[in-house]
Parts: C-alpha cells; structure tokens; sequence
C-alpha cells in the first residue's frame, strides 16, 4: 500500500490535501415550517439530525413550535444549533424548505425563486395549477416518496410502510379488548386455546410487517394478493408460517366469516385502491371483529370503508368495528420521524458536501429520480402526461450544464 494511501485511511492527511477534498462544499440555509395539514404531526429533521448538520457547517431555521406533533421542544432544536423564529416568511428565506407534506396554496407564495423544496408529493391530491407555480418560479423540487437508495428501493415510503404494517396489529389489539368495548379478545395465542385469527389483504411492504407482528403474537395469519410473486416472496420472508391465498371472491368470503382481524393493505399504484371486500361480504364478518383498513389513503379495500380521524378513529357498521384513519405513520409520529430524519438528513449532508443540488443531482441517480420540476421545466413523465406539461428528460439537462 502506498505511503499517502496509509495517511488518508488514518484520516491524517496532510492539510492541503484536506482542504482540497471539501473545495465543493457548499453551506446551506435549511428551512423546516411547521405542518399545518390535516393530521400531520411528524417532522422531516429530528434535533439529533439539526445537530449533525451545524456541525457540518450548514444553518438551520425551523419555525417555533415546528417539532411539538413529534414531541420535540423548541429547547431541543435550539441546543442542537437551529434558530427558532416566530413566523413563516421567515422560515422560506432559506435556500433549501424541508416538509412532509407538500407547501400548501399559501406556503406556494411563499416560495422564493430558485429555492429547492424538499417534501412529499402526494399526487392524488395536486392538481396543474400546484405545478404551475413550482416552474414559474424556477423551482427544484424533490419528491421525498421517489427519491431512491443505492439498491434501487424508495427508502422512505419502505418505512412509512413499515411502520403502518406494524402499528395495524396494534391498533387491531385495542379494539379487541374490553378497555375499548371489544370482544376481550388477546391478539395472539397461548397454550389450549386457539389463536386469533387475522387476515390481511395485500402482501407489500405494509402487509409484509403486518404478517410478521401478527405472527410474533402467535396468530392464525392468511394472506391475500393478486400477485402470485408477492405471495411467494412473503412466503419465502416468513419461513412457510403464513396461509397465502390469490385474492378471489370464494376463498376470500370464507376467510373473512372466520377472521377477528382484518387489515386492508391493497397497493393502488398510481390510482384508487381497487375495493375487493364488498358489504355482504363485511356483514358475514363475526361480530366484533375489526377491520383496519391502511389503504383508506387511496379510497380503501372495502365498501364499508369511511374516512375516520385521530381523534374519532373507530365507528361500526353491521357489528364491526372499523378504524380507517389515513397516514396511520402519523399516530406513532416521533418514531416515523426519526424514519424520514435517516434519509433526509444524508441527502442534505451530501447536498453541501457536492457543492449544492445540481452537482449533486449529476453524480446522484437516486435523487435525480424524486426531481420532478428542474430549471423552470417539468422533469417527471407521469406528471407530464396527467397535467400535459412539455417534457423534459433530466439526465439530459443535467449532461448540458
């Protein structure tokens, strides 16, 4: 091994050397507003990731009371080296806005020209004019749900769905018990006497984790899907413990008459979640049994299914009780953003360190694929084909600058 690679492993490189290293870096004015939409109560920094950022030379501005849904104080966030400040306009003086939900028509004013926004895109619920405003004002937005990681997966929304799938057995387990006027029933099983039965319709990464807690309580566990693969690969990750099933009406019907928990985690893609369990179906169901559909964020799974919230989560229709509460991450919200904080938090670190986000976005394909508005254009296809944008490729804007 050469000398100077020795030197470098050690991190005692001459100081030339280092400086050379971070002659790209690039500080950046971070800006986290507080989420005013319906039920958001997680944050995208944690003061844990305020901290490693104004330690790395980047400056923080969160607005006062940003962090209190995730149960972080203002104390925290200033002790880790962010400014509070009292006001939103405050807050969108920075170069770079973090949120979890998308700016709202109001935040969208706010916004300054060339800043780069950070956030969710939800796009069953944008509409052109949403997109208009992002490339009218030059705009780099970046769709926190679609940026990806080295191995091709969506690091985000695989922990959102982690979290949803985990949280739907629990949530199932309260309203079984008497605490919540259930059937006194124990979610799990013990020595002579049978096990609750749970059935979960879709085998994704929500259906995946809500298999795998139902299974570590000790839980008659079946599963259904439409795709044959999806259903091997959960049989494969569960060592062969769960029943699997392709989603048909008969079988389906059958299981449900048995079932004390079920859970709706159909995937819709770009669309509505299709709706596979229909009213005589739910009223077959025995009575007490609870339904928690996690699909409701795109129409819900079964025809009974009424958007619920937080604070009046449960209602019964035919003797089941039903808890369709959307963005079900939201109710553990500390732990969901301490998730979102992981990848966040790294792309703002690399951001700095490549000299800001176009340099950034070249050497980065996984970021480059939550682009979707670059340089006053419209980046995304999909996007482009629903709201008839002109479309531009990024990789080839990026190659021209």
């Amino acid at each position: 091994m050469k000398k100077e690679n020795v030197y470098g492993s050690l991190g005692i490189l001459p100081k030339e050397e280092m400086i050379e290293a971070k002659q790209n870096f690039q500080k950046l004015t971070i800006g986290l507003p507080k989420e005013t939409s319906f039920q958001e109560n997680r944050i995208s920094l944690s003061p844990d990731s305020v901290s490693l950022l104004t330690h790395n030379g980047h400056k923080i501005i969160i607005e006062n009371n940003a962090g209190e849904g995730a149960n972080f104080s203002d104390k925290e966030y200033s002790d880790a080296g962010a400014e509070i400040v009292f006001s939103k306009e405050e807050v969108y003086e920075s170069d770079v806005i973090v949120k979890i939900e998308p700016p709202t028509k109001q935040e969208l004013k706010l916004l300054k020209k060339g800043q780069q926004l950070i956030s969710a895109i939800q796009l069953q619920t944008r509409d052109k004019d949403y997109f208009n405003e992002l490339i009218k004002k030059d705009i780099t937005s970046v769709a926190i749900e679609h940026i990806m990681d080295k191995e091709g997966k969506l690091p985000i929304l695989r922990s959102m769905g982690e979290i949803a799938g985990n949280t739907s057995i629990l949530i199932a387990s309260e309203y079984l018990s008497n605490v919540n006027s259930g059937k006194g029933l124990m979610l799990g099983g013990i020595a002579g006497l049978s096990p609750t039965d749970v059935v979960i319709i879709g085998s994704g990464t929500v259906g995946e984790y809500a298999c795998r807690t139902s299974l570590g309580l000790g839980c008659n566990v079946k599963v259904f899907d439409s795709s044959l693969s999806r259903l091997r690969r959960l049989h494969h990750h569960t060592q062969r413990n769960v029943s699997t099933s392709l989603i048909q009406p008969k079988s389906l019907r059958k299981a449900l008459k048995r079932a004390d928990v079920v859970i709706g985690a159909l995937r819709s893609g770009d669309g509505r979640t299709p709706c596979v369990v229909s009213e005589t179906m739910v009223k077959d169901m025995k009575e007490g049994s609870v339904i928690v559909d996690v699909s409701i964020d795109h129409g819900g799974c079964f025809e009974t299914s009424e958007v619920t919230t937080h604070k009046k989560p449960i209602f019964n229709k035919h003797g089941i009780v039903h808890y369709c509460v959307p963005n079900i991450a939201s109710r553990v919200a500390r732990t969901s953003s301490f998730a979102i904080c992981n990848v966040i938090s790294q792309i703002l670190l690399k951001m700095g360190e490549e000299g800001g986000v176009k340099n950034f976005m070249k050497k980065d394909e996984g970021i480059r694929n939550g682009v979707y508005t670059f340089k006053g254009m419209m980046t995304n296809k999909t996007l482009s084909k629903m709201f008839d944008f002109p479309y531009k490729d990024l990789d080839l804007i990026i190659t021209a600058i």
